[in-house]
């Protein structure tokens, strides 16, 4: 059997093999645990989603999918209040934001986007040799709107940020784009149903923004893989050029059955983000008497630190106790924790585990 060592290409070939840091996803433990670490809704789908997966005819599923999935842009259109033709879908919103890196980001000068932000960024850009710039967030962890009015190939940040769950109102956001009128700046709502007012509102007066979001958080469809972005017509038709000359068929039957009655599914979906925003503001208080302190969480998730107690002991302790959390380390981030807002029954066990942790030491 070969070793590692002798499974490496030769110098000469790796002359030719892009290579990246790739980003690496929270732990997927196969076991039963407590899940807190990768910011999943802790409650199932629509009842409308799930009578359409018993309802599908599996016949359909030897056809390819519609290409345009016309049928699901068509119902993200009338609930945002857009034309059909504003509205791109992907297999999850990582998907979509790829196509967007590999759409508009082609300038010779660098986008920006945060220092500590969705790490998948410079992966991207790192993978399509775009350059790029990290401005840094404030010392509360708060984007600084000016720095990204400099010259640039582009803007993209996340609103709420990851992980630092801060949300920036909409005034905020529309003078970054009105400062960056000749580059694409894309807003990155996965969270926003958990924050406030979407920059979805603005894509009517400006032609260079693009909003993009997921079904995986406040729709409980990550397993799903569904995701989309709205924006001037003229962008959406440089993303389909771009996505039909790499996939025609990127989302399945099922997906497209399914996103449908999702987006139907009003009443359920504000009662699960509710339910999620009120569990998320009592685990605040909770994790105050046990002395944390955190950001200003507008997200499905809290970023906590401790004054007292190392984050990454934290961590490997919650772990033992079969309770998974998210931990970063390193950088600005090394004494945060990131913890997804569970059932109120996940985070009581959380809180009673953290008790005796703190007690203990």
């Amino acid at each position: 059997m070969m070793g590692m060592e002798e499974m490496q290409l030769r110098p000469e070939l790796m002359r030719h093999v892009r290579t990246v840091d790739p980003y690496v996803p929270g732990e997927q433990p196969q076991t039963k645990v407590i899940k807190l670490n990768t910011n999943e809704n802790p409650y199932p789908p629509a009842p409308q989603v799930a009578r359409a997966l018993q309802e599908m005819d599996a016949d359909k599923l030897r056809l390819y999918p519609d290409p345009t999935a016309e049928e699901l842009t068509g119902a993200l259109a009338d609930y945002y209040g857009v034309k059909k033709n504003q509205v791109f879908v992907g297999v999850g919103s990582d998907d979509v934001l790829s196509m967007c890196f590999l759409t508009f980001f082609n300038s010779d000068k660098p986008i920006l986007f945060p220092d500590v932000t969705y790490s998948f960024y410079k992966v991207w850009a790192e993978l399509y040799r775009i350059p790029y710039e990290c401005p840094r967030l404030d010392v509360g962890f708060r984007l600084m709107k000016e720095d990204y009015y400099k010259e640039n190939g582009g803007i993209i940040f996340p609103n709420p940020n990851a992980p630092t769950a801060i949300y920036e109102e909409l005034d905020f956001v529309e003078d970054i784009v009105a400062h960056n009128r000749d580059v694409v700046v894309i807003v990155d709502e996965a969270y926003v149903d958990f924050a406030g007012r979407s920059a979805i509102a603005l894509t009517a007066k400006y032609d260079n923004l693009l909003v993009v979001q997921t079904f995986s958080k406040s729709r409980s469809m990550a397993g799903m893989r569904i995701g989309f972005c709205i924006g001037h017509p003229a962008l959406i038709r440089c993303l389909n050029d771009v996505k039909f000359s790499f996939n025609s068929y990127t989302m399945s039957q099922v997906a497209l059955a399914c996103g449908v009655e999702a987006v139907k599914a009003e009443r359920y979906f504000r009662e699960t983000v509710r339910k999620i925003i009120d569990t998320r503001e009592w685990a605040k208080r909770e994790l105050s008497q046990l002395g944390f302190e955190w950001t200003d969480s507008r997200t499905n998730f809290l970023f906590v630190r401790h004054p007292e107690k190392d984050a990454g002991e934290l961590f490997e302790l919650l772990k033992k106790e079969r309770i998974y959390v998210r931990y970063f380390g390193g950088g600005r981030t090394s004494q945060y924790l990131r913890i997804t807002i569970g059932t109120q029954e996940e985070m009581g066990l959380l809180f009673a585990a953290l008790k005796r942790i703190i007690q203990d030491r």
